[in-house]
């Protein structure tokens, strides 16, 4: 497929549609089992509701699209570009301040609202903004208002009245704004990241290379991570070029059932997905005994070995084969049996748990990207898994290291810039290359991100050093369910320590010696001399965390600044 002939997505849907059984169910919702459309209804549902947005907004005016991931997300988003329009997406999560910096920062026309409960976080910024025009609710609204005019698209997908426009024919072209997506941020006001139509389709070029290693036919994806995050955005319209079926999971909680209800062959996630998986999993091999305590060990041993391109021995070999049939059949089934890998993004994949999912038998992809570059750049192949990488760089995309250490990125995947926000976006383009903000190196053509510039904490004695790395390694504790690193031009580190739920009653002591175990792993400057633990977890629902589950670092540290800085008296 020549995705770099096309001109906007409209018509990447529009090739697929004509190649696919019409009757052959595209969307489903695992959440509500009735909710779902086959290839032809969400032709014709694109159409209606493409219909009923121009009626409302001129060429390039911003759609604001609030919802859960569901069938009418992707319909809603292919709807406002048939109108000529722009999808401005947002995280659900967001309270209703982050929502007026949003509407009054793009100003949208029309307003898409999944229900009730989003809509009432939004209801007093519509009245006060007359450059709102209507609001699109995907489940029924009452409101006594009548000051907003609300349509339920239920109604708007049973019209029988309405004009078909050609796809192919639309004025999109790839240097085009197909979405503004709000970076999330860890401080300050989010920024708008103007994506085009061309952006995309080159991201997709490169995931479906990637893919074309993993997949046959007719892939199934389940999807979680929230649409409004560009990573999950753009997978959407992957899943389009490839012709699959997408279930929309019923909630975090529930993802392992779901994985069993659809048995998907891709899944994407952020790392701290994967680290909950490893504490499940290796929890429940640290209770094995026995004949099955042997075969979980050298399951793990076994698989690294192979992971890492070592040669196994004859005896090996057979330890390894009879390791596939009863352990790690067994764990893929218990994901619904079809898994061909895990593809994870949005932030670094700790090591050991990259080696552990692919050792017993969870194929899991490391990638790289950012919003500003739609978003992906790198990513592993399955045929050459590199743990401590983030894979060679997609097609298209000109990755360079800048004399401070620096990725520099540059190609047609580079945003257009940051909405209304001219100074922001030449700090972050020059010359035509984007300044990513994270530091790497090339191994072999494999890129490796190394740090971060921004997320660093400097000793007084200018040595450089990694919370993040540091957080993840105390994750790993079993009872540690998050933490904090804390030390900028200090003499010492310390740390922040929010328990699992259920063991909250651990001691200080044992809490102390399992941070000195993993003081032992760390050099001297890195390691943790005190730590307070806090009961507030840090969440997407008290701002502490973004909606891809990264600290908000600014933020955590001015609420308890206090209390770290009394651990130096």
């Amino acid at each position: 497929m020549k995705l770099n002939n096309y001109n906007n997505l409209l018509e990447l849907f529009l090739f697929q549609y004509q190649s696919e059984d019409k009757n052959e169910i595209f969307l489903q919702s695992l959440k509500d089992k009735s909710l779902n459309f086959s290839w032809k209804q969400t032709f014709d549902c694109i159409q209606k509701l493409s219909n009923h947005i121009q009626r409302y907004i001129s060429l390039k005016d911003r759609c604001l699209l609030i919802s859960e991931n569901r069938p009418e997300w992707l319909i809603s988003d292919l709807a406002i570009m048939l109108a000529e329009g722009i999808t401005v997406p947002a995280y659900t999560t967001y309270t209703e301040r982050d929502y007026e910096y949003l509407i009054n920062d793009c100003k949208p026309s029309v307003i898409i609202v999944s229900n009730i409960l989003q809509f009432k976080k939004i209801k007093n910024i519509i009245l006060k903004n007359n450059f709102i025009k209507t609001v699109i609710c995907f489940d029924s609204i009452k409101d006594d208002d009548s000051k907003i005019e609300i349509i339920d698209i239920k109604k708007i997908f049973k019209e029988t009245n309405y004009i078909e426009k050609e796809l192919n024919k639309v004025n999109l072209t790839r240097k085009d704004i197909s979405c503004i997506i709000y970076t999330s941020g860890t401080q300050g006001n989010p920024k708008g990241v103007m994506l085009s139509h061309g952006g995309i389709l080159s991201n997709c070029e490169g995931s479906i290379e990637l893919l074309s290693e993993i997949i046959n036919y007719k892939p199934k994806f389940l999807t979680w991570l929230p649409l409004s995050h560009s990573y999950e955005h753009t997978v959407q319209f992957v899943q389009i070029a490839v012709g699959a079926k997408v279930f929309y999971a019923e909630s975090i909680d529930k993802l392992v059932k779901n994985m069993n209800d659809c048995s998907p062959d891709i899944m994407t996630a952020v790392p701290r997905f994967y680290q909950n998986l490893y504490q499940k999993i290796s929890s429940t091999f640290y209770k094995a005994t026995g004949i099955k305590k042997f075969l979980v060990q050298s399951t793990l041993k076994l698989g690294e070995k192979k992971l890492l391109k070592r040669n196994l021995s004859l005896f090996e070999k057979l330890i390894n084969f009879i390791c596939e049939n009863l352990v790690r059949k067994k764990i893929k089934r218990q994901f619904g049996g079809s898994l061909k890998a895990f593809i994870s993004g949005g932030g670094a994949l700790d090591y050991k748990i990259g080696v552990f999912l692919n050792s017993i038998g969870l194929p899991t992809l490391q990638g790289y990207g950012l919003t500003e570059t739609s978003p992906v750049v790198s990513c592993n192949p399955i045929n050459d898994i590199r743990i401590d990488t983030v894979g060679p760089p997609f097609k298209g995309n000109e990755v360079k290291i800048a004399d401070d250490g620096e990725i520099l990125i540059k190609g047609e995947n580079i945003m257009l810039g940051y909405w209304k926000n001219l100074a922001e976006t030449e700090k972050t383009i020059k010359n035509g290359w984007l300044h990513t903000g994270d530091i790497g190196q090339f191994d072999n053509g494999f890129l490796k991100i190394t740090d971060r510039k921004k997320d660093i904490l400097i000793t007084p004695g200018g040595d450089n050093i990694s919370p993040t790395k540091i957080e993840n390694d105390l994750t790993k504790v079993e009872f540690i369910e998050q933490a904090l690193v804390y030390g900028d031009n200090k003499p010492f580190l310390v740390a922040l320590i929010v328990l699992v739920t259920d063991k909250k009653n651990i001691t200080h002591e044992i809490i102390s010696g399992e941070i000195e175990k993993t003081n032992k792993q760390l050099s001297k400057i890195e390691k943790i001399k005190k730590f307070i633990v806090i009961d507030k977890q840090f969440s997407i629902e008290n701002g502490l965390i973004t909606p891809t589950l990264k600290l908000k670092r600014y933020k955590i540290v001015q609420e308890y600044k206090n209390e770290l800085e009394k651990l130096y008296n």
